[in-house]
């Protein structure tokens, strides 16, 4: 067809669901359960992590972004389906279209980014650990988070500028639940050819690049781990890892089969396939994954869900794990809240906390003032200086 007689497409229809009523409704309650608990998960896990003092470190942090990306990756995608399964319009206007694939790759994009900035996280706390507090203090940890944002923004901007640009002249069925770019890509009647090499291109460099600093950072991390002196210590130091890893094996797998094309119709079922478990299951299973095997965030959880007086916990933390009570001594503390130095001195009970080689002190305080609550520092002398908050 010549230019002068396109004319162009305004609206698309999404052919990805069943016509049988019956799959439909089964479709929309599976759907509904998903997307509740996926929100619900991920809500939980950024309130926990803003909220306990205990999970205000560099990995919760983290934690707590990446569960953002996530509940926002599910909500560019189902509630649109959701809609579409009540409705039974299955149209979405072009610029609708356009704006979902662009807000899609976005956010997957900043997965990857942020999942290798997770690792290389864990790469140094657990072979630079000495420096750890320097090289990712809290403004270098905004920083990087910010970056993924960045460059997650600016690597879709020119396809999808590109994508737009494109002459739409029909057909203008797409086979899939919402507007993934290969799909789209097929419908249009102008030459693809540019638009193919720079998706390939940028595509590749985002996954190969992100796979490599990850890996790279698991390599050292595994040969630090090995030269650790007790099995005890190695188990310790591999907890730290194993729910990201989870999460990057599932990532990475997922879209590294994007990349097998077989026949056509294999082709584009393995695309639907593979969508569902990036952009549902994925960000489904994550809470579990973070929290399953997380013991601070049970805690949080299960204090959140049951608090327990102040006095109680101060009272518990004298009890097992070899915790001995020395004294109740008046030690002066210093802790920084909202850009501020604050200051000054509190009756405490200190304990010492009995271990196979070291002996470490922790505190509870009994008398500080009601704006900073209960805090619990990391690190308690005996001569009453007290330093590092959790």
């Amino acid at each position: 067809m010549s230019p002068e007689n396109w004319t162009q497409i305004t609206e698309f229809v999404l052919l990805g669901f069943p016509s049988s009523h019956i799959l439909q409704i089964l479709m929309f309650l599976g759907l509904m359960a998903t997307y509740v608990t996926t929100a619900t998960g991920n809500l939980l896990i950024i309130v926990l992590c803003w909220m306990d003092r205990r999970l205000h470190t560099q990995m919760y942090f983290f934690l707590r972004n990446l569960s953002f990306l996530e509940l926002l990756l599910v909500s560019v995608v189902v509630p649109r389906m959701l809609v579409i399964l009540v409705t039974g319009d299955q149209s979405i206007s072009f610029a609708g279209c356009i704006t979902q694939s662009y807000l899609y790759f976005l956010l997957g994009t900043t997965d990857f980014f942020l999942l290798a900035v997770m690792a290389l996280d864990r790469y140094v706390a657990i072979c630079r650990p000495l420096h750890y507090e320097v090289l990712m203090s809290g403004p270098v940890c905004s920083r990087l988070v910010l970056a993924s944002w960045l460059a997650g923004f600016l690597w879709v901007l020119c396809p999808t500028i590109l994508m737009a640009s494109l002459p739409f002249c029909g057909p203008n069925g797409i086979d899939h639940f919402f507007c993934d770019s290969w799909p789209l890509l097929r419908l249009s009647c102008g030459d693809t050819h540019l638009l193919e090499l720079v998706a390939f291109v940028l595509s590749t460099s985002v996954l190969l690049g992100s796979l490599a600093l990850t890996s790279a950072s698991y390599i050292c991390i595994l040969a630090t781990v090995l030269r650790a002196p007790t099995a005890a210590e190695r188990r310790k130091a591999f907890s730290t890892c194993t729910s990201h890893l989870t999460v990057v094996v599932i990532v990475y797998g997922s879209s590294i089969f994007l990349y097998i094309r077989l026949s056509e119709a294999q082709s584009m079922l393995l695309s639907k396939g593979v969508s569902v478990l990036s952009c549902i299951l994925t960000p489904l299973l994550n809470p579990f994954i973070f929290t399953l095997r997380n013991d601070k965030v049970k805690q949080a959880l299960r204090e959140a869900v049951w608090p327990r007086p102040v006095a109680e916990r101060i009272r518990g933390g004298s009890r097992g794990k070899g915790n001995a009570p020395l004294k109740r001594s008046n030690v002066h503390w210093k802790f920084f809240k909202h850009g501020r130095s604050l200051e000054g001195s509190g009756n405490a009970l200190l304990f010492k906390q009995q271990s196979s080689q070291i002996s470490k002190y922790s505190v509870a305080f009994t008398a500080l003032p009601s704006s900073l609550g209960l805090l619990v520092p990391r690190k308690a002398h005996p001569t009453g200086q007290i330093s590092g908050f959790w």
